[in-house]
């Protein structure tokens, strides 16, 4: 893992790829799960870590949850370098897997010795 960028797992992927879809629009935890297939309790670290590393920014919807009959909502929305850091950091883990494949479906030739008389 690079400083400065997440562990690029299929969950941390799957959570990007919902923000690099529209960069601009901002989104909540649940949101997120659902577009990404994923539980909160995955999306939420996942959130915390790259607002952390400022890939996104944060900020409670301002709603009277009574009026709303919900709790109110923590919408995150990609930085501009956030959304760069994303694109690279999945083109990377594209790279290393196609490197990796590549790797695996070479088939190692056995070196034969040839005993002389």
């Amino acid at each position: 893992m690079v400083a400065g960028q997440p562990r690029m797992t299929a969950p941390t992927r799957a959570v990007l790829e919902v923000f690099l879809s529209d960069p601009d629009a901002p989104r909540y935890g649940l949101e997120i799960g659902s577009h990404a297939a994923l539980p909160s309790g995955t999306v939420h670290p996942i959130l915390a870590r790259l607002e952390g590393l400022e890939w996104l920014d944060s900020g409670w919807e301002d709603v009277e949850p009574s009026v709303v009959r919900r709790p109110r909502r923590r919408f995150y929305r990609l930085t501009a370098a956030g959304a760069a850091q994303a694109e690279a950091a999945i083109q990377a883990a594209d790279a290393r897997r196609s490197r990796l494949t590549a790797r695996r479906a070479t088939p190692l030739v056995p070196q034969i010795e040839t005993a002389q008389s």
